[in-house]
């Protein structure tokens, strides 16, 4: 009886090879650093086909909402689709929370959130209101009460959001 294995080949997606791509090949359309790119991207992990995230949207890549295809995405595919969402965020914080004159830890922060949970939510948000009165560090202390998707508290949203704290209040006495 002869064994046969069948190999199977598929694109590995890693975060880290993304994030590379990504400070490689677009740092200059970008103002998001290498440290707010880690903690979006180990927060939302890799994928290369599309799967429903929590709040049942298709999701493929890192996080990426936007003309999801069912089928295998390269990562290079991701990269591209990673950085239109980025800059969909940065642009959101630039304009509606004061982004250009935010230090950068408090700018990777609130990118982050607001790639998370987008820009309709956040533009209304206590957040962005602390955020365009220069009163950082109370924006930084909302991050930990948006842990909820669906209704429902996620371990993982606690956890971002204390990563997203911890970097936000990371510039502030310097700032000051």
């Amino acid at each position: 009886m002869r064994n046969i294995t069948k190999i199977v080949t598929t694109t590995i997606c890693s975060v880290s090879a993304i994030i590379s791509i990504v400070l490689v090949d677009y740092s200059d359309e970008i103002r998001t650093s290498k440290q707010g790119l880690e903690i979006i991207g180990n927060a939302e992990s890799c994928r290369n086909e599309p799967y429903y995230c929590p709040a049942n949207i298709l999701t493929v890549g890192i996080g990426s909402t936007s003309k999801v295809e069912q089928r295998e995405y390269s990562n290079d595919e991701i990269a591209r689709l990673w950085i239109m969402d980025i800059k969909e965020a940065e642009q959101c914080v630039n304009q509606n929370a004061n982004g250009p004159k935010l230090p950068q830890s408090v700018f990777d922060a609130t990118v982050s959130i607001t790639f998370n949970v987008g820009c309709t939510k956040m533009k209304s948000s206590t957040m962005f209101k602390y955020l365009n009165s220069g009163n950082y560090q109370a924006a930084c202390n909302e991050l930990p009460r948006c842990n909820k998707s669906v209704g429902k508290v996620l371990n993982g949203l606690v956890i971002r959001r204390e990563k997203e704290r911890e970097l936000c209040l990371l510039d502030l006495n310097s700032f000051q």
